[in-house]
């Protein structure tokens, strides 16, 4: 695959436990923050194809995650998640996600997404796939 996306995102104290390490859940919202601007550096506004002004409406739900706390993040870290789609099919996309400071890698997830429709599995249009590739 190509270059990873790259979304940075500062550590607030209302990231923070009371030792000023980043609560472990966040993460998953990090994360989730970049997955969207992943989309949305693509030209795909999830509010859009959500409403299905972009053809029927699609809904994306984490079918499964694999996740690994390697080191702890604190108040004031500058983080970068690198984003990299690892397969895609008619459905589903699987994703890398890395949290790092600077080259420390601190966080990492496997991401299965399923695209839905009205309640069931639905093919991704092929533009999404397509695009979605070639970052």
């Amino acid at each position: 695959m190509n270059a990873p996306h790259i979304f940075s995102i500062r550590v607030y104290f209302e990231d923070t436990d009371f030792t000023g390490i980043v609560y472990h859940a966040n993460y998953l919202r990090f994360i989730e923050r970049a997955r969207t601007e992943m989309l949305r550096d693509l030209g795909f506004h999830q509010g859009a194809i959500h409403s299905g002004e972009t053809g029927d409406a699609l809904f994306f739900v984490v079918a499964r995650m694999q996740i690994e706390f390697l080191r702890p993040a604190r108040m004031d870290d500058l983080l970068t998640v690198e984003t990299r789609p690892s397969k895609i099919t008619a459905a589903v996309i699987e994703l890398e996600q890395i949290v790092r400071r600077e080259e420390e890698i601190l966080f990492t997830a496997r991401v299965l997404i399923a695209a839905l429709a009205d309640g069931k599995p639905r093919r991704l249009p092929r533009e999404f796939r397509e695009k979605l590739g070639k970052t």
